[in-house]
């Protein structure tokens, strides 16, 4: 098995730690990022799996597969022990349902908002026009992540987790929160349940 990655990629991390919590063993190979450039030129393989030319791209034997979301869904598939989603049963197909949405919400309501907060670890842009754009679309997003924080601590279980064990859900929502964090967005210290969460997944083998 085979992960090309990238050394900023919040999605390529979500992978390894799946695999790593699910002990496949596996060959990383880190495409070639540069801060001037990024990730051009893209790497060839990537490019041959993924149209987009973005990573993750896991490859197993014949298969490559693309999209952190459509990975883990094929690893729980083809590598069920241990579980990362809740079992079936009474009640399993709406718990597993819930797991998911969470780790989507995490991707994709959650996420976006920690782009806004590139320019608080850059050097200062030179046109004030730009620094006050850049201010404000923070603020913005900072008001919003609050919220999403407030929502979490809601939801998070007494053990630290999501969907009660470690789950996809809690990758995505640690990878996404941790990348707020280093970014200088809202801190934790307001949601002592959320950061409980990071501090469960901090606690995981393939997180350590």
């Amino acid at each position: 098995m085979k992960l090309y990655s990238g050394p900023l990629s919040l999605f390529s991390r979500k992978v390894e730690i799946a695999l790593g919590e699910k002990g496949l063993a596996f060959e990383r190979e880190m495409v070639p990022f540069t801060q001037e450039r990024g990730y051009q030129p893209k790497h060839p393989a990537v490019l041959a799996a993924n149209p987009k030319g973005q990573v993750p791209v896991l490859v197993d034997g014949d298969l490559a597969l693309f999209d952190s979301t459509l990975i883990f869904e094929y690893l729980e598939e083809a590598y069920p022990t241990p579980a990362l989603l809740p079992p079936m049963g009474p009640g399993g197909a709406k718990a597993r349902a819930r797991c998911r949405l969470m780790e989507l919400r995490a991707d994709e309501v959650v996420f976006p908002h920690a782009r806004s907060f590139f320019y608080r670890t850059d050097p200062p842009h030179p046109d004030p026009a730009q620094r006050k754009a850049n201010e404000e679309a923070g603020a913005r997003a900072e008001a919003a992540l609050r919220e999403h924080f407030a929502a979490l601590d809601k939801v998070v279980r007494d053990g630290g987790f999501l969907c009660g064990d470690l789950s996809y859900a809690d990758i995505a929502m640690f990878m996404t929160i941790i990348w707020t964090q280093r970014l200088k967005g809202p801190p934790l210290r307001d949601y002592p349940r959320a950061g409980g969460m990071v501090r469960a997944a901090e606690g995981t083998p393939a997180v350590r």
